[in-house]
């Protein structure tokens, strides 16, 4: 009977981890796509504004 006691933790983590693996594949992409790739978009678009505004222009 310790043999299954020892086997029963692992194979939940792999069922479970399984399913998130699962889970994730099938969340990529779908109706939710275009808003997550804006919301990156938009990101990236802010730290690049900011990165220009912090820099001091050399020729003055």
């Amino acid at each position: 009977m310790d043999y299954v006691s020892a086997l029963v933790p692992p194979l939940v983590m792999a069922v479970l981890f399984i399913a998130v693996i699962v889970t994730m594949i099938k969340n990529q992409g779908g109706a939710n796509k275009a808003k997550e790739d804006a919301a990156v978009d938009a990101a990236f678009a802010r730290a690049e504004a900011a990165k220009q505004a912090a820099e001091v222009p050399r020729d003055l």
